[in-house]
């Protein structure tokens, strides 16, 4: 099958009327010419390589759109695959958290994180995207080691986040900030917010004691089975280095741009979530992933909460240098967690592919993965076997 008449993204430059050859899963052939007559005419429109994002937070919500209205899990796993190639993503890390008393409530329970993790390992086959597991370990609840254990031990887990959510550091750093949040979103007072808050510190605390074996003990479980371990929400140059040392390759939403560059100068590569950098900003007050791109210390994008931001976040930081861009949701992505056959238009790789127009915000007209479409707006004619177009 030949896409032709396309912008082609490659790692390094774009060609302006190119086009891909696919034979079955993987990409075949790239020509720097339009194909006459073939199977899919692009008229100009970008061809990129699928989108890996490696930290998606959707599926509680997808599972439970509404405090106490649970879904089927297959129903919420099947919505959230829609989404997920709707927006480009070829490749989705889930991003599930193990925190009962967390705002998210049993959405996050032990038994409630399992059974969906486990129920997304056997729909995987179904599924048009190629789903993965990006735990989250809340290293201030060491009881969810056993679970995170059981889980590595049955090969469901493909990413290990070491994640810190009490008040007062890492996102949260701003008290004040925090507080007041509490009281916007849970409808209290300023007051009540404070108790709140207080009650949480005191809480997430109690497992400090144990905070040294426990990120000892996780990351020699991912040392041993060869899984990816990344830090979340840097803060200090200090935790950057303590993070290093235990294994981490990754930096997830560094809050300030001395964390950033400590997380680079570290050898971590530094992800931040697409909706800041479409925006400009953190919703929660900290570093604007534009800032970190200007900035040069960043690497990815994550869709985070919104997969539909990842296509015109790349648009807003490309306009001088689109592959660059693109690759902060496909090559780097790919090549930091371990994925060796995505994340470029190269022959021999998977034909994970994102045909896109750049007009206004961007809009994804189509997504294959493995060469086949598996989602489409109905904007791509098909054709008859492409020949070459003569110069």
């Amino acid at each position: 099958m030949w896409l032709s008449n396309f912008r082609v993204v490659l790692a390094d430059r774009v060609l302006p009327q190119g086009s891909v050859r696919v034979e079955g899963d993987r990409i075949a052939e790239i020509d720097t010419a339009p194909r006459r007559g073939a199977d899919i005419d692009g008229g100009g429109l970008l061809l990129m390589p699928g989108f890996v994002d490696m930290h998606g937070d959707m599926i509680e919500r997808e599972v439970e759109p509404r405090p106490g209205v649970r879904m089927p899990l297959e129903l919420g796993l099947r919505d959230l695959d829609r989404r997920l190639i709707v927006g480009g993503v070829t490749t989705a890390y889930a991003a599930v958290s193990f925190q009962p008393s967390s705002a998210y409530g049993h959405v996050r329970s032990f038994d409630h994180s399992m059974a969906m993790l486990r129920e997304l390992a056997a729909m995987r086959g179904g599924l048009a995207c190629d789903h993965r597991v990006h735990a989250r370990f809340e290293v201030t609840f060491p009881d969810a080691l056993s679970v995170v254990e059981e889980l590595i031990a049955d090969g469901i887990v493909d990413l290990v986040s070491l994640t810190d959510h009490t008040p007062g550091q890492g996102q949260y750093r701003d008290l004040e900030r925090y507080a007041a949040y509490l009281a916007r979103n849970r409808g209290i007072s300023a007051e009540e917010a404070e108790v709140v808050m207080r009650d949480r510190i005191a809480e997430y605390s109690r497992g400090a004691e144990n905070l040294t074996a426990t990120l000892k003990r996780v990351s020699d479980l991912c040392a041993a089975k060869g899984l990816p371990l990344a830090s979340h929400d840097d803060d200090t140059p200090e935790k950057v280095a303590l993070m290093a040392g235990l294994g981490a390759v990754i930096s997830e939403f560094p809050v300030s741009l001395d964390a950033a560059r400590a997380a680079r100068d570290a050898g971590l590569l530094t992800a931040m979530g697409a909706p800041n950098a479409l925006r400009g900003q953190s919703y929660s007050g900290n570093l604007s992933a534009r800032d970190a791109w200007e900035a040069g210390v960043l690497d990815m994008l994550a869709a985070d909460y919104h997969p539909s931001a990842m296509l015109p976040a790349v648009l807003a930081l490309g306009e001088g240098d689109l592959p660059a861009a693109v690759r902060l949701v496909t090559r780097n992505p790919a090549r930091a967690l371990g994925l060796s056959d995505r994340g470029e238009i190269a022959p021999g790789l998977a034909a994970d592919l994102v045909v896109a127009d750049d007009r206004g915000v961007g809009h994804v007209r189509a997504t294959l993965r493995g060469g086949r479409p598996v989602f489409s707006d109905g904007s791509l004619p098909l054709g008859a076997p492409a020949e070459r177009v003569p110069a």
